[in-house]
C-alpha cells in the first residue's frame, strides 16, 4: 500500500508538532508545508526534508503531491481551505477547536458528504480535540464505562482551573483570547479537549440539550496577561441538561484568583470513576463502586506514567490510518460538531442570561 501524502498549513508550534509526529511514521509521508511566512514554510521544509515549501495554504491544498491537508493555523482561517481541500477530494484533520462556530462545522460536514476522493471513496475528515484519549488511562476508562458497571449515568463533570503566575516574559499570543480570531477564549482552547474526553469516553452516547452559563473576562488588573484587543473569557462555567436525564457539568478558567485544580468525573448509580486527562509521572484511573450496598469499595483500574507525546502523536498517526484503513477517525467531524454545539450554547447561555438549547 502507498503511503499518505500529507501536507501541514501552518508551521508555528503546533505544526512543528506535527512535523515531528509524522516523521519516519510508517505509511505517511510529508510531501509539503506552507506558511504565509515563507521562510518559516523554507526551515521546516528543510529541517525535515520536504519536498515543498509553499507560500499559502491554498496552493497546498491544491497540490497534486498531496493526499491529506492537516490544517495547523488559526481557527479563523482554516473554513475556506477545509472546503477547498474536500472540493479536491483530499482528506482533512482539522486543529481544534474545530471551528469558529457550529455553523461552519455544518459547513464541512456538507462539503465531505459531497465529496469523493480519486479512489471514490469519502475523504476522512478529523479533528485534533481526541488527543487525550489516545492515553493508555483514557482507553481504560472507556473500556471500562462501556461494561455497564457503572450503571446508568448521571453526570460527566470536569473542572479545569489554572492559577494567574507572574508577569509574562514575552508578548502574549494575540489569538488566544481574541473571539474574531479563535471563536471565544479559555472555552475554546481547553474546554473542547475536556468535552471530547468526557464525551468520547462515554461512546459519545450522551446527548447534550440544554445548557446555562456564566464566563467571566480577565480581571482588570491581568490586563498584561493578554494582548492588547483580547475580549474573550478566561473562566466559563456552565451545566447542560442531556437526555436520559444525564447531565455534563464543565468549568474551565486560566488566570484564576485561586489555587490550580483539576478534576474529570464519570459518575453512574452504582459507581463512578475518578479521571487525569493530563499526561504525568503517576495517572490513575480510580473505581468507586457501591454496587455492594455496604458503601464505596475503591479500586485502582490503572495507574502509571503518561508521556505528552503520545497526545501528540494520536492524532496525525490516527487520520493516517483511518485514511488508509477505511475506517472513521478517533474523533469524527460529526462528533466534533457535538462538542461545538456545546460550546456555542455555554457561550449563547452566557450572554442571555437564560438557558440555551445545545
Amino acid at each position: 500500500m502507498s503511503n499518505v501524502r500529507i501536507g501541514v498549513v501552518g508551521c508555528g508550534v503546533i505544526g512543528k508538532i506535527h512535523l515531528d509526529v509524522a516523521k519516519g511514521w510508517p505509511g505517511l509521508e510529508v510531501t509539503a508545508v506552507a506558511d504565509v511566512r515563507q521562510e518559516a514554510a523554507k526551515a521546516a521544509a528543510e529541517s525535515h526534508g520536504i519536498r515543498h515549501a509553499l507560500p499559502d495554504g491554498a496552493t497546498l491544498v491544491s497540490h497534486p503531491d498531496v493526499d491529506a491537508v492537516v490544517l495547523a493555523l488559526p481557527t479563523s482561517l482554516r473554513l475556506p481551505l477545509a472546503l477547498q481541500a474536500l472540493k479536491a477530494g483530499k482528506h482533512v484533520l482539522v486543529e481544534k477547536p474545530v471551528a469558529m462556530n457550529a455553523g461552519e462545522v455544518r459547513q464541512i460536514i456538507a462539503a465531505q458528504q459531497g465529496a469523493k476522493t480519486p479512489a471514490g471513496r469519502r475523504p476522512v475528515v478529523a479533528c485534533c480535540s481526541s488527543r487525550h484519549r489516545f492515553l493508555a488511562s483514557a482507553k481504560v476508562a472507556e473500556a471500562f464505562v462501556a461494561t455497564g458497571a457503572l450503571g446508568r449515568l448521571r453526570l460527566l463533570r470536569c473542572r479545569g482551573l489554572s492559577s494567574v503566575g507572574g508577569p509574562p516574559t514575552s508578548p502574549p499570543p494575540v489569538w488566544r483570547l481574541r473571539k474574531d480570531l479563535n471563536g471565544g477564549g479559555i472555552l475554546m482552547n481547553w474546554g473542547c479537549y475536556d468535552l471530547d474526553y468526557l464525551l468520547g469516553l462515554a461512546g459519545w452516547k450522551v446527548r447534550p440539550r440544554l445548557a446555562l452559563a456564566q464566563t467571566w473576562t480577565l480581571a482588570p488588573h491581568l490586563a498584561n496577561r493578554a494582548a492588547p484587543g483580547s475580549d474573550a473569557e478566561t473562566h466559563a462555567a456552565g451545566f447542560v441538561q442531556c437526555d436520559d436525564g444525564i447531565g455534563l457539568s464543565i468549568e474551565r478558567g486560566e488566570f484564576a484568583a485561586s489555587a490550580g485544580d483539576t478534576a474529570w468525573q464519570i459518575i453512574g448509580e452504582r459507581g463512578s470513576l475518578r479521571l487525569n486527562m493530563l499526561p504525568g509521572s503517576d495517572v490513575t484511573v480510580i473505581h468507586d463502586d457501591t454496587s455492594s450496598g455496604a458503601g464505596v469499595a475503591t479500586t485502582t483500574l490503572w495507574q502509571g506514567a503518561e508521556p505528552w507525546d503520545v497526545i501528540h502523536q494520536g492524532p496525525i498517526r490516527d487520520f493516517a490510518g483511518a485514511i488508509a484503513e477505511g475506517r472513521p477517525p478517533k474523533t469524527s467531524i460529526e462528533q466534533a460538531l457535538v462538542v461545538q454545539q456545546v460550546t456555542d450554547a455555554i457561550y449563547a447561555s452566557a450572554r442571555s442570561d437564560a438557558a440555551v438549547a445545545v
